[in-house]
């Protein structure tokens, strides 16, 4: 009996560094893959005129989205502006950390904390911003699933040895709340779900992506 058990505890070792060399392979191949935020917003704008979006689905649906989600970051990225308690945060880091994204142009939540993270990477010479784009990193994905599914926006914290140290994602825990009570009530989300979503995202100020990030780094 001893024996077995000394055998499955081995054999959970292994699997745990087979998982996290394959997890390291992916980071590393998926940041051979990123584009800056700027890049991002205007890959999002060409696609628009070709009308094409992001993503493997180039259906209707999508193209409206990224069309009103273009126009969102717009407004955002002029509006948007850190609170002072995460820039004294920001300037007390130590060390340095990566941002690295997963988003596709057509997501909602995306377009509501890209821009926020961008504001925050703008503000620290302590942290990069890097977007990996889903549809083409799949494998890195399905690594990083919420409740099973392909959640959007998704941010993996990374140290300078670009080992993941956290995750964070789709969305601040208040608005993933209104989620999942809603679904609870409704079985799905419908659009006017989706409206009273961006509202308060527009309300909320990007205040609460940015004190779940930091609060993040901090404890790193």
């Amino acid at each position: 009996m001893l024996n077995n058990v000394r055998k499955n505890l081995k054999c959970h070792k292994n699997n745990f560094k087979f998982t996290k060399k394959m997890n390291n392979f992916l980071i590393k191949n998926s940041l051979n893959k990123t584009i800056s935020y700027s890049v991002y917003r205007h890959l999002i704008k060409d696609l628009i005129s070709a009308e094409k979006s992001t993503g493997i689905d180039q259906s209707e649906e999508h193209l409206t989205f990224s069309i009103l989600n273009d126009k969102r970051m717009d407004r955002l990225d002029k509006t948007l502006k850190i609170s002072e308690e995460t820039q004294n945060s920001l300037d007390n880091l130590n060390k340095g950390f990566t941002f690295l994204v997963i988003a596709e142009g057509w997501c909602g939540d995306a377009a509501q904390i890209l821009p926020i993270i961008n504001k925050v990477a703008e503000a620290s010479d302590k942290i990069e911003f890097k977007i990996v784009l889903r549809d083409e990193n799949e494998d890195l994905m399905n690594q990083y699933l919420t409740n099973g599914s392909k959640s959007i926006p998704k941010v993996l914290i990374l140290d300078q040895d670009n080992h993941v140290i956290d995750s964070w994602g789709p969305r601040p825990f208040i608005a993933s709340k209104m989620v999942v009570d809603y679904k609870a009530l409704n079985g799905s989300l419908d659009e006017d779900f989706k409206k009273n979503l961006q509202i308060w995202y527009n309300k909320d100020k990007g205040n609460n992506t940015q004190n779940e990030l930091l609060r993040m780094l901090r404890a790193s």
